[in-house]
């Protein structure tokens, strides 16, 4: 779909490369700045999957004759990825007013947690900071425990990698028509918060409380993850009464006058108690297979290697295994387009052909 677009990433942390990855996901010809003799992030491979697709130069920011190839390469981009803090990228003279001087349709994306300004935009921070601050944490456990999301889905990823693949999208579309660049402040504290919308719209219908474990979709009973008798979990949300009903039905609750009563929050504590002793009577696949294929919304926990050797994975292709690497597969997905898996580069690989490219014969 992006067959054509030229994206410029300069080597980041987590939410950059991730928003590169998809774009190159998309067709985009992604090539990644990599920090010539840098040393690899700590905890990340040498050859990362979050850089399939891709191709890579290795640069040294630092060099003259380096900021000129960069300089080169932004050029004869569609849009550029910076995940640095605030004037960063001014100071090696790659920062936005430069670039458009080069290059004016470019689409600049900068990558923060805090923003481009504000009184926190300096400061160091990680996911579970931003998504702490801005809101987005809050609800995210059950009543009594401290709030806890899967790690990175919320902040760097949701809030900020999403946001800034939109952003530059968007920003393409608008380059295209009007041929004026932009900037995209992609913040993850802008961005997990602005995710909140759909869970705030609750509010409007005094279904959302200030206190955890008392709204609609934090409260119920039928909103919760259980423990079963393997120390698996299964996870039950039959939101809509005909599910519920049939949630009932399969567990043998129909008749029981206090599970009839759905939406009495007075009741929501003590049935709780109640499921939470039934589903630790039998293991997590029990369960699976009692609601496997009903519209009870009931589900088993999985994990990523659980999930790649489950029936849906068979039919939709979404977990495989890549050069020992365990990924999933991108999405969306397209009519009549089949993803095959490219190979991440090593760093620097196509740092001769890149400069070939750009008229700037040299050696790696």
């Amino acid at each position: 779909m992006l067959n054509g677009i030229r994206i410029v990433e300069i080597e980041g942390l987590g939410p950059g490369p991730f928003a590169a990855m998809l774009l190159a996901d998309l067709g985009a010809d992604v090539i990644t700045v990599h920090r010539k003799g840098g040393a690899v992030t700590p905890g990340m491979p040498e050859r990362s999957l979050l850089d399939r697709g891709k191709r890579s130069i290795a640069l040294d920011l630092k060099d003259a004759a380096d900021i000129a190839t960069a300089r080169a390469l932004i050029a004869s981009a569609d849009a550029l990825i910076e995940g640095f803090r605030p004037g960063v990228m001014e100071k090696l003279g790659l920062g936005p007013e430069d670039c458009h001087a080069l290059n004016p349709a470019l689409v600049y994306g900068r990558m923060t947690g805090w923003g481009q300004d504000g009184p926190l935009s300096h400061a160091a921070g990680h996911d579970l900071n931003y998504i702490s601050l801005s809101g987005a944490l809050w609800y995210g456990s059950a009543p009594g425990d401290a709030p806890q999301t899967p790690a990175t889905l919320v902040g760097d990823i949701g809030g900020g990698a999403m946001y800034l693949v939109t952003g530059l999208l968007a920003g393409l579309l608008n380059a295209r028509a009007t041929g004026q660049g932009t900037v995209v402040d992609a913040a993850i504290y802008d961005g997990s918060a602005h995710m909140m919308n759909l869970l705030m719209s609750l509010g409007q219908t005094g279904s959302l409380s200030k206190t955890r474990g008392r709204s609609l979709l934090d409260g119920p009973h039928w909103s919760r993850t259980y423990t079963c008798a393997d120390g698996g979990h299964v996870t039950v949300q039959c939101l809509e009464p005909k599910f519920y009903a049939l949630f009932l039905d399969r567990l043998g609750l129909s008749d029981d006058a206090e599970f009839q009563q759905q939406f009495n929050p007075k009741l929501w504590p003590a049935l709780t108690a109640r499921l939470a002793g039934l589903f630790v009577t039998q293991p997590r696949d029990h369960w699976a297979n009692l609601f496997l294929g009903t519209d009870a919304c009931v589900a088993p926990v999985l994990s990523p290697h659980e999930a790649q050797h489950h029936p849906m994975n068979a039919a939709r292709r979404t977990w495989a295994e890549v050069d020992g690497a365990l990924q999933a597969a991108p999405a969306p997905r397209f009519k009549d387009q089949d993803w095959q898996p490219r190979p991440s580069p090593s760093r620097g690989e196509h740092t001769a052909e890149i400069l070939a490219e750009l008229g700037q014969p040299g050696t790696p």
